[in-house]
């Protein structure tokens, strides 16, 4: 491609409203340009980064024995209503009614439509196993929309559905789909991360999301640094109290506390560790104007997710408000506390396990000092609350937790009869009986993809690419091309022959100086340059420089060939 019939139009600033860098490099590479919030248009050189990635899923589900299929993007809400997710999923679900006033939404994910699908084509346990996919535009209509492509409401997505017969039969297509998950992101050279993982809205009692690990990821995960252990901080289990609680020790004292609303007020106040206070938290129960206290340490902070799970709690998780705190506990928030509470209270474990502890004394402006379980006030049902720190030990019983920032680019569930039982999918097993077919879900984020490589992947002055997605692979740029008749035949001769070769390649033929080519090849990431001058044609050299290197070298022309079979080899 010759960049002077390619109007790519590089920017040197972002828009102030890029924050992350995937975001800024985008729009000043000319990858992308937003119509409106969260909705972005993809341009050429961008869209061929999309179409190597979709090249990679879709060779990788293949091989694991996918089944492509393209499904209607526009859903019917009975469908949802027959599956229970018309209500519960939210308003990220686009929802909309057409000219007969029937209810339609645009699909953020497609679990329904496939699992009508295979109970209407799918009848005995011979048609099974079997996984469907589909490469697809999807919309989620995100709260707040930010970051670029990384958090739009618009998206392309991979999902891929599976149907079996039995537990073993989606365990061992699961596996098939972790193994070409990894293979997936190995391909496109990004360093990522599988970890244990919340299944969220999609359902299921199992799954794992895939992280491309990066200092802008939304997402923490914390990892053993010892042994195997991985989950994202949503679904990391937090260790038990390594030792039994305290006996008490003096009365239970009330103490003035003014002006003191939080915990760092109140320790610097009585000066005393947070590891030695706790912290209630109302939220709002599963019927109307109820609330839940819960107790955690007040060092820890409350895990939202496994929070939702417990009994009597509204799910999706929701803070309570100041007037129904006051009217569960007699005072603000900032002075309450658990003792003499009449509300449904879980307490976290290592909150359960604290005594001689201070709390809110449930009175404007006052706290409870040398506070002891069964003595002060009952003990309430315990449940693990909160998030794991980094120091603590690992789960799996090797070695301690790190804490990791991640970028979430696939997730894959064992839904098992979520969607099959209500919807009635059933074949016949070997025995004549009807069944429900056990489910599994693989989704990866494409758009995400090419965001998050360039969140691992970039410098000061621009996109790095993995040789496997980069839009182009050579750039060449000839110097004094107008002037130079050699130049303009050398550059145009290896133009011909790489693309011969099967190379792709961008040749800079713009009539610009040679600093703003060079700036242009180093933001758009390319990986390998090529500067054609008079001074190397006369020694029978080429000047090369791999994107990843801060040097350029001179090279023997008859050593091209080989350099680049180096520099861009691509694992398949």
């Amino acid at each position: 491609m010759r960049l002077s019939s390619m109007p790519i139009a590089t920017q040197k600033e972002a828009p102030a409203d890029a924050e992350i860098v995937s975001h800024q490099l985008m729009l000043r590479a000319g990858l992308i340009r937003k119509l409106a919030a969260g909705i972005y248009s993809w341009l050429p050189l961008g869209l061929r980064v999309v179409r190597k990635v979709e090249r990679i899923v879709r060779e990788e589900m293949d091989r694991a024995g996918g089944l492509e299929v393209v499904l209607p993007s526009v859903q019917p809400g009975e469908l949802w209503r027959e599956s229970g997710r018309w209500d519960y999923y939210g308003p990220e679900l686009l929802r909309f009614s057409d000219r007969h006033e029937r209810d339609f939404c645009y699909g953020p994910t497609h679990e329904e439509v496939i699992t009508d699908i295979a109970r209407r084509e799918l009848r005995s346990y011979r048609q099974l196993p079997v996984t469907f996919y589909q490469i697809q535009t999807k919309f989620r209509d995100e709260i707040r929309p930010r970051f670029g492509v990384m958090r739009a409401r618009e998206f392309v997505m991979k999902d891929a559905y599976s149907f079996h017969i039995d537990a073993a039969s989606l365990h061992e297509t699961y596996q098939v789909m972790y193994a070409a998950y990894s293979r997936i992101f190995e391909r496109s050279g990004l360093h990522f991360r599988a970890v244990e993982a919340d299944s969220g809205a999609i359902g299921g009692a199992v799954s794992h999301e895939f992280h491309v690990l990066a200092d802008s990821g939304e997402d923490a995960i914390v990892y053993s640094n010892a042994g195997e252990y991985a989950a994202n901080i949503e679904a990391a289990a937090a260790p038990p109290p390594a030792h039994e609680r305290p006996p008490a020790g003096p009365a239970m004292e009330k103490v003035a506390t003014p002006n003191a609303h939080t915990i760092e007020d109140v320790c610097d106040f009585l000066d005393v560790p947070a590891s030695s206070c706790v912290k209630t938290l109302f939220v709002c129960g599963d019927h109307d104007n109820e609330v839940v206290a819960l107790i955690l340490r007040g060092d820890h902070e409350l895990n939202a997710i496994k929070a939702a799970k417990l009994p009597g709690i509204a799910d999706p998780l929701q803070m309570a408000t100041a007037a129904q705190i006051l009217q569960a506990a007699g005072s603000n928030p900032g002075s309450v506390g658990p003792v003499g509470l009449g509300c449904l209270t879980y307490t976290d474990l290592s909150a359960a396990n604290l005594a001689d502890f201070v709390c809110g004394a449930n009175e404007d402006g006052f706290h409870l000092r040398s506070v002891n379980w069964v003595r002060d006030l009952d003990e309430t049902s315990s449940a693990d609350l909160r998030n794991v720190k980094k120091g603590e030990a690992s789960p799996d019983g090797h070695g301690t937790l790190e804490i990791a920032r991640g970028i979430e680019v696939g997730h894959i569930f064992k839904l098992e009869t979520k969607y099959s039982d209500p919807m009635g999918a059933k074949v016949l097993n070997r025995e004549g009986k009807s069944i429900a077919m056990p489910m599994g879900c693989y989704g990866i984020g494409v758009t995400r993809i090419v965001a998050a490589a360039i969140e691992q992947n970039h410098d000061e002055r621009g996109i790095i690419w993995p040789a496997a997605i980069a839009p182009y692979q050579i750039m060449i740029i000839p110097i004094n091309l107008p002037k130079s008749a050699r130049v303009r035949e050398a550059a145009e001769t290896l133009y011909e022959r790489l693309g011969r070769q099967g190379y792709e390649v961008l040749f800079d033929d713009r009539d610009a100086r040679p600093g703003v080519k060079f700036a242009d090849c180093d933001l758009l990431g390319i990986p390998v340059r090529l500067v054609i001058a008079e001074r190397g044609l006369d020694a029978g050299t080429i000047e090369v420089r791999d994107r990843r290197d801060s040097d350029s070298e001179n090279i023997e022309i008859d050593s091209l060939d080989d350099y680049l079979q180096d520099r861009l080899a691509v694992s398949e």
